[in-house]
Formats: C-alpha cells, structure tokens, sequence
C-alpha cells in the first residue's frame, strides 16, 4: 500500500493545482443551489381570479370579501365579458359567474367557473383547491359547520421547500461528475501524454496505480461535497435531518460506483474526443432520468422502469432519504442492495477492462 499511498499523495498534489477545475467543479453546484434557492425561498403569489357578482345582493358581497381576504387569491370584480378578454390573455387564472340566485338560503345555485380551454392541464390541478377553498368560504359566510371537520397534523414538522428536494440531487450529480472526471478523463490524458508508459516500466504496479487514484479521488470528492453541503446548511438553511456518519459512507459508496465507471470509459475511448462523447452518453441520461431535479415518479410511465435502475438513481434517492426523510441506512434495504450491486458491476468491468499492457505497447 505504501505505493498507493505515494500515487494518491501525487494525485492530489497535481489536482491542487489545478485551479480551473476546482473552480468548475464547485461553481456549477454552487450557482444551481443559489438560483434555486432563491426561487424556493420566495414567497408564493396569490393566484389572480376574476368575480363577476350576478347576484348583486348583500350575501354575494360578503361572500366576495370572504374571497379577497383568502390569502390564495387576488380578486378582480368586473364585468363578464371584460374579465373573460383577461383570463384570454393569461392576466386572470379564471373567473366566478355568481348567478342570480347566489344567496343565503339552502338552495343550491350553480356558480359558472370560466376558464381558457387552452390551460386544460392547468385547470384539471387547480379545480379540486378551488372548490375546497370556496366551499369553506361559503360555509364560513352561512354560518355552517362541516359535516366531517379535517384537522391536518404535518407527522414530520419540516420544511418541504424545494430547494430541500433538491440538495440531495445536486450533491449526487457533483459525484458523478468529480468521480468519472477523476478516473476517465485522467486515464485518457495520462495515455495522450505518454504518462502510463513511463509509469509501465517503474516498480509500481497496476493495482497501486487504480487505488491511489480511488484514494485520491475519495479525498477529494468528500471534501467537495462536505463543502456543498455546508453551504447549503449555513446559506440556504437546508436541514440535514439523518445520520452524518451515513451520509458519508452513501457518498463514498456513490463514489467507488462512479469512479469505477470512470475506469471503464477511459479505458474504452482512447482519445479526449471519445471519452467526452462516451462520458456524455452516460452522464446525460442520468442527469434528466434519475430524480434530480424532479421526482422519478413525475415521469411518464415509460421511462420509470428504466429511470429507477441506473446508478445515479440509487444515490440520489439514498442521500435524499438520509438528508430530508431521516432514514437509516437500515431502513433503506433495496436502494444500498442496488448501490452494492452497481459498484460490484462497475468495479468488475473496470477490473476486466483495463489493460496496463495494451496501454503501453
């Protein structure tokens, strides 16, 4: 191991001083957390309806101030016609025809809800909150009681910004990329420059080569993520509710899975041309598949199935059930089964497919 130990040391030494690449490898995660953070943190705009009050009676204006003091919406009171130009030109989400009828007594009176056929979608998602919200507006100006009063008890007590879902993701994809970077695109350049042939004829020997590399890129890729991580904490306020120790064998894990696809790559492409292609290939997919920047679940059902097997899928959802769920590494069973299968996968291949020799002939 004393070898190793000497490769890992110059590894290290020669990433150190390499400015542009620490700069990039921490300015890209860096700026994507600070956009989405401050979108999350934002305050969310109350949703702007128009009312057109057919009714005119004292029941209908108490019913419509009941609205407007409802922090959901922003209530514009006019004229059918012009608020339905509005909703046309997307300045209004929808309007509220209150019929004649619309007064305080039992009988039920149909309230017309008009809409732009073109937000369909939009309207299937909002219908169910609105209705819920008017019919607790209606029962709140007629003085009823609910038949079956729901008390909502958040069992977690923690926040569900975005900017918490996506932490997680992000550090995820800051491993993927520093490791298959580390392993892949090193051994490649180490080809081009005629590194590994010089190396072939010293006393060190493949096995040392390939550890010190892991070694010194583990080293590395933790210290990037713990610093990720602490800005995300102190700047952005992102609370890491599971065990610390279980968070980092999850990234070294995650890591050993990447590196060693690294190994695989850069001993397949032989040029800087290849190993980028290749390296996109594989990195891009993972990037939009694998639950990022939405839940995998939100995808259509097509691609779920191919979604929830790649690798990236598996850290992402082991170091998100860890950091906002809380979850032990024991209580996630089936995600750590597939993170050991992928690193067994991976670290066979890349055994199987490097060739110290073929290198250097």
């Amino acid at each position: 191991m004393g070898s190793a130990w000497v490769m890992a040391g110059t590894f290290l030494k020669i990433f150190s001083r390499d400015r542009q690449s620490i700069f990039f490898t921490l300015f890209f995660p860096i700026t994507f957390m600070a956009i989405f953070g401050f979108i999350s943190t934002g305050r969310e705009k109350p949703m702007k309806i128009g009312v057109v009050d057919g009714a005119d009676s004292a029941f209908s204006a108490e019913f419509i101030t009941a609205l407007k003091a409802n922090p959901l919406f922003d209530v514009t009171v006019g004229e059918e016609e012009t608020l339905k130009s509005q909703v046309v030109e997307g300045a209004l989400s929808f309007v509220l025809v209150l019929p004649v009828e619309f007064r305080a007594d039992d009988e039920a009176a149909k309230v017309t809800l008009l809409v732009d056929a073109a937000q369909a979608r939009q309207t299937a998602m909002l219908r169910p909150l609105v209705e819920h919200t008017l019919l607790d507006i209606e029962r709140k100006v007629r003085g009823i009681e609910p038949l079956f009063p729901l008390t909502v008890v958040d069992v977690k007590a923690r926040s569900q910004r975005y900017i918490d879902f996506l932490i997680p993701g992000l550090l995820a994809l800051t491993i993927m990329q520093i490791s298959i970077a580390g392993s892949g695109y090193n051994i490649v350049e180490y080809r081009r420059k005629g590194i590994l042939k010089r190396l072939f004829v010293t006393p060190i020997r493949p096995r040392d080569f390939i550890t010190g590399i892991v070694l010194a890129r583990l080293v590395i890729t933790v210290i990037q993520v713990a610093f990720l991580l602490a800005v995300a904490v102190v700047l952005l306020k992102v609370p890491v509710v599971g065990n610390v120790l279980e968070l980092s064998i999850l990234i070294l894990l995650g890591s050993a899975i990447f590196l060693s696809l690294g190994f695989c790559m850069g001993s397949i492409a032989k040029t800087q041309q290849a190993i980028m292609l290749l390296g996109n290939l594989i990195t891009l997919p993972q990037i939009f598949l694998s639950g990022v920047f939405f839940s995998v679940d939100s995808m259509p059902g097509i691609l779920q199935p191919l979604a929830r097997v790649l690798p990236l899928t598996f850290v992402v959802s082991s170091l998100r059930e860890v950091i906002v769920n809380g979850l032990s590494l024991a209580q996630q069973i089936p995600t750590v089964l597939g993170l050991v299968v992928w690193l067994a996968i991976s670290l066979a291949l890349a055994i199987r497919l490097f060739r110290w020799k073929e290198v250097a002939a």
